[in-house]
Parts: structure tokens; C-alpha cells; sequence
């Protein structure tokens, strides 16, 4: 059984994220203890709120730190709504302007969409390949709440390394609904809000992310 951390730093849906966690099998604890993070199989970021707050909240409890660690060791690391948008290099809310943990290039800003939060249910467009959505319908809906995201891929491909898998979804405009690089993975939707399809998207990161 996969030991996983719920990092606790302020925000995100804690507890619906361990039910959701523990419904496909895993061993879930919720803390913002330094050494448990760092040691965890797997580490889930959650986030709900302003992108400046969930960077203030982080901080506290040397979140950057951890999430920088673990990656740096291989340990895999699964960001949810906001905690996905932070990975970025910074965000941008009403003017306000922050930094993230900087592991991907690019901006969160708001959607250009004529109704805003982008509320419910959507599907996204998954590459091939992706093992976050393995056994997925491509009509499968996700259940998402934000107004701010990704709505650009900024990063460079290399030949060196194997590219990211990128997810995209449209509400007004197409933005990034998930990523998949290596031992870091990310989702714009809240799986612990999408019922069976997003525990099958979970149940999918600890098999074969986590393992």
C-alpha cells in the first residue's frame, strides 16, 4: 500500500482528497510535516483560492522545498486546481502578481470567457500516451472550479529528455487541464470532486506514477 502525504499548508479540499485517495487503496496521511512530505511515496499538493495566498501558505511550511526534494529525487508529486497552477513560474490575479515553484515556465491568468468560474463538468483532450487518463473515454467529464489557468504551454521540447503529456480542456478559450512530466503530475480539475472517473485518474497515479 502507497504511503501518501496530503500536504496541509491552508488550503485545497484535505479531507476530500484523503477520502478520495484512500477509496483506491492508498495509505493517507494529512500533515505539513517537513520529513513526512519529503518521505512519502507520493505527495498531493492541493489548492483552492488566489495563487498569491496558496504561495504564502506554502512557503510557511517550506513547501517549495519539498516539492523541489522530492522531484530532484524522482519522488512523485501530483498538484490538484491551484496546487497544479503554483508549479508555474508565476501567477497573476486582479494585478497581483506572484511567484510559483517555478518547475514549468509560464503565467496562471484569467480565462477569457464570457462566464467565469469556469464551473462543473467538462472533458478534456488527452495526448496518447497519457497515463493519468489510461482506460478513459475520451467523452469522460471532469469536474472543474477556477477562473485563472495555464492558458499557454511554455516549455521548450528537448530532445534530451522525453516532453511533458499536456492535457487541454476549452471554457472560452483552451487552457491546460493537466501534466504529466516524470515524477511531477497535475491536474486543473479536482479529481476528488469527479467521482468514479477521478479515481480512476488517481487510482491511475499510484499504480503507475507512484507504483
Amino acid at each position: 500500500m502507497s504511503r501518501i502525504v496530503v500536504l496541509d499548508y491552508g488550503s485545497g479540499n484535505l479531507r476530500s482528497a484523503e477520502r478520495a485517495l484512500r477509496r483506491v487503496g492508498a495509505d493517507v496521511t494529512v500533515t505539513s510535516d517537513f520529513d513526512a512530505a519529503c518521505e512519502a511515496d507520493g505527495l498531493v499538493v492541493p489548492g483552492v483560492g488566489a495563487f498569491a495566498h496558496c504561495m504564502e501558505g506554502l512557503h510557511a511550511v517550506r513547501g517549495p522545498q519539498i516539492i523541489g526534494r522530492r522531484l530532484a529525487g524522482g519522488r512523485p508529486v501530483l498538484g490538484i486546481c491551484v496546487g497544479m497552477q503554483v508549479m508555474f513560474d508565476r501567477g497573476v490575479e486582479f494585478g497581483v502578481e506572484a511567484d510559483g515553484c517555478g518547475q514549468w515556465p509560464g503565467t496562471v491568468e484569467r480565462l477569457k470567457a464570457d462566464v467565469l468560474p469556469h464551473m462543473g463538468w467538462n472533458t478534456v483532450r488527452a495526448p496518447a500516451g497519457s497515463t493519468l487518463f489510461s482506460g478513459l473515454d475520451a467523452d469522460t467529464r471532469f469536474y472543474f472550479v477556477h477562473s485563472f489557468a495555464a492558458r499557454r504551454w511554455e516549455l521548450e521540447e528537448s530532445h534530451a529528455i522525453r516532453p511533458p503529456l499536456v492535457t487541454w480542456a476549452n471554457h472560452g478559450e483552451d487552457f491546460v487541464a493537466a501534466v504529466e512530466n516524470g515524477p511531477l503530475a497535475a491536474t486543473q480539475f479536482h479529481p476528488e470532486k469527479s467521482g468514479d472517473a477521478g479515481a480512476q485518474v488517481l487510482a491511475n497515479w499510484l499504480r503507475d506514477v507512484v507504483g
